[in-house]
C-alpha cells in the first residue's frame, strides 16, 4: 500500500530535536528522507548519552536520545564548506520537495544554500527554517534553545509550585516540550505549503520559532491574560480554570481527578460517599468550585486518602469520572492501553540488530505507517544517494580524496 507522502523527497539539514522531530513525521508518512551530517561528527544528539544503544556489529555507539527522532531515515555525510560537498547538496536540492534547516539566521546564506537562492533552481521547494527567535525581530541573531525559550516564553512562570512552599519556584517541564511542539507546527506548515504547491505550482519558505510556537502553546492561559487581564501564576498541578482538576495522595500513591463538568463531580462524589458536597452551593458549578477551591480541596483530599490508587482507578471505571495514576515511564508502557495501541515497536536495524522504538501517535486507515526503517548509522546511505544522483565509482572517491564525505 502507497504511504500518504511516497514520492515526496525531504532534505534534512537540521539537528538536535525540533527539526529532526519534524522530519521524522515526514518519514513516518512515506516521505524519502535524506539526513545530511558532518562527517565524522553526525548530529550532536549521537552523543548525547548515556544511555547508548550499543551492539557487537554496529559501526558506532549512538545515544538512544538520536533514535527517538530519527527512524526512517537515511544518513549521508556531507560537508557543504567544501566547494565539491556543496555542488552535490546544490544537485540534491535541485531535486528536493522539501527542506529543513536549523542554522543560525543568515547561516547558509554565504554557501548559497538559503531559500532565496535555492528557489532560483528549485522554485517549487518548501523550505522551512527553524530557529530560536525567527528571521525577523530584535533577537533573530540570538541562538535559541528549548530550555531558554520554556523560560522566555513564560511557560516557566505558571509551572512548579507556588513561591513560598516546598518546592517552590519555577521549574521547566521535563520533556523538551517547546522543541516538540516546533516539530509539529513545522511539520503542518510544511504540509500546508506542500498542499499548496500542488495548486500554484511554487514552493515558500516557512519561518518557525521557537518563542513563537511557546507563546502561542501557552492557549489558555494567554487567552486568560489578553482577555482577562489575568496574569497566570505558578500553582503546583492544580488547574486555574477547573476544580478538581491535580492530584491527589491515596493510601498508597497518588492519582490524578480531572472533574471536568457537574455530572462528573456528582459521579465522583457518589463513588467517595459524600453525595452533600455535590449538593453544597458552594460547589454547584465549575465557576464556584473554582472560587471555593481552598474550602473544597482540603475536603476532598481527606475522601481520597482512604482508599488505594487501583480502588479510585475502579470506581472511576464504575461511576464515570476521570480518575487515573501518574504512572513512571517503565508503568506507562506496562499499561495495557498503551500495549494494546502498540506505542513501542520493534524495528530491524543493520547495524544493531533489533531495537525498539516509540511509535507515531499518526493512525491513518488508507495509508497506515510503517516502521522497517531504523534511525541510520552515521553516513550509512552516503554512496548509495550519491549514485542516485548519477555519480560514478570515480567521482565519489573524489569527494572522499576531498573530504566532502
Amino acid at each position: 500500500m502507497a504511504a500518504a507522502l511516497q514520492g515526496v523527497t525531504v532534505l534534512d539539514l537540521s539537528r538536535v530535536l525540533a527539526g529532526p522531530w519534524s522530519t521524522q513525521n515526514l518519514a513516518d508518512l512515506g516521505a524519502d528522507v535524506i539526513k545530511v551530517e558532518r562527517p565524522g561528527h553526525g548530529d550532536d544528539t549521537r552523543s548525547w548519552g548515556p544511555p547508548f544503544v550499543d551492539a557487537a556489529n554496529a559501526p558506532g555507539k549512538d545515544a538512544a536520545y538520536f533514535f527517538c527522532c530519527n527512524r526512517g531515515k537515511r544518513s549521508i555525510t556531507l560537508d557543504f564548506t567544501v566547494e565539491q560537498g556543496r555542488a552535490v547538496l546544490l544537485e540534491l536540492a535541485r531535486k528536493a520537495d522539501i527542506l529543513v534547516e536549523n542554522y543560525k539566521v543568515g547561516g547558509l546564506r554565504k554557501y548559497g544554500l538559503d531559500y532565496e537562492s535555492l528557489s532560483k533552481i528549485n522554485p517549487k521547494l518548501v523550505y522551512c527554517s527553524i530557529t530560536g527567535f525567527g528571521q525577523t525581530g530584535p533577537y533573530a541573531e540570538r541562538p535559541g534553545y528549548d530550555a531558554l525559550v520554556q523560560a522566555m516564553g513564560g511557560l516557566m512562570s505558571i509551572t512548579g509550585e507556588p513561591d513560598g512552599t516546598p518546592g517552590g519556584g519555577p521549574q521547566k517541564v521535563g520533556v523538551a516540550v517547546v522543541d516538540i511542539l516546533t516539530g509539529l507546527y513545522a511539520t503542518s506548515a510544511i504540509l500546508a505549503a506542500l498542499y499548496h504547491r500542488t495548486q500554484s505550482g511554487k514552493g515558500q519558505h516557512i519561518d518557525i520559532a521557537l518563542l513563537d510556537v511557546q507563546v502561542a502553546a501557552l492557549a489558555n492561559q494567554a487567552s486568560n491574560y489578553v482577555l482577562g487581564g489575568m496574569v497566570p501564576k505558578r500553582m503546583g498541578s492544580a488547574h486555574p480554570s477547573i476544580v478538581p482538576y491535580q492530584p491527589f495522595a491515596c493510601a498508597d500513591g497518588y492519582v490524578m481527578l480531572a472533574i471536568g463538568n457537574n455530572t462528573q463531580f456528582e459521579a465522583f462524589c457518589h463513588a467517595a460517599g459524600c453525595e452533600g458536597l455535590a449538593q453544597d452551593e458552594r460547589f454547584g458549578s465549575n465557576a464556584l468550585r473554582v472560587q471555593h477551591r481552598e474550602v473544597l480541596v482540603p475536603l476532598l483530599r481527606e475522601r481520597v486518602a482512604l482508599k488505594t490508587v487501583d480502588q479510585w482507578c475502579r470506581l472511576a471505571d464504575d461511576h464515570g469520572f476521570p480518575c487515573g495514576p501518574i504512572n513512571t515511564i517503565d508503568r506507562v508502557f506496562a499499561d495495557p492501553q498503551v500495549q494494546s495501541r502498540g506505542m513501542r515497536v520493534t524495528v530491524p536495524s543493520e547495524g544493531y540488530g533489533d531495537v525498539d522504538l516509540v511509535a507515531s501517535p499518526m493512525r491513518l486507515s488508507g495509508t497506515p505507517i510503517t516502521y522497517n526503517v531504523a534511525p541510520p548509522a552515521l553516513g550509512q546511505d552516503t554512496e548509495a544517494v550519491l549514485k542516485e544522483l548519477g555519480l560514478d565509482d570515480a567521482a565519489v572517491a573524489a569527494l572522499h580524496k576531498a573530504k566532502a564525505i
